[in-house]
């Protein structure tokens, strides 16, 4: 299933880039094409369509998309990690990664106990039998 979402700017938005639009047009006429040339008319061209986009967003209900996002979703949940990023994952996947990480993870923390001298060594290696046991 995907899902397709619209973004527009706002009515406030498009009004104040329409006057900025006009500003630019009319450089573009009295300044850019009679100095510069073709790359003066281009300066118009460009002026004149984003005039044109703002004008039909700002007073028109006929709005032009400034950009279109499209949403796969394929049933998974997307969590962000700690650096920012996402990472997309199903319950299925997370389950059996989970047992395998846990199993890592606490042994990593058995070997710095051990490394803190907070357990002695027959402790760690009655602990770790227990937990590779659990295999």
């Amino acid at each position: 299933m995907s899902k397709r979402i619209h973004v527009r700017p706002g009515k406030g938005q498009s009004k104040m880039g329409f006057g900025v639009g006009i500003i630019f047009c009319l450089i573009g006429l009295f300044v850019a094409i009679p100095t510069f040339g073709l790359f003066g008319i281009f300066w118009t061209a460009i002026a004149g369509w984003i005039t044109y986009v703002n004008y039909k967003n700002g007073f028109t209900d006929e709005q032009i998309d400034s950009h279109v996002i499209d949403i796969e979703d394929d049933g998974r949940d997307v969590t962000m990690n700690t650096y920012g990023g996402y990472r997309s994952y199903s319950y299925e996947e997370e389950n059996a990664t989970n047992d395998n990480d846990d199993m890592e993870t606490r042994l990593r923390k058995l070997q710095s106990l051990y490394d803190q001298s907070l357990i002695t060594y027959e402790e760690y290696e009655q602990k770790k039998k227990e937990i590779l046991e659990e295999l």
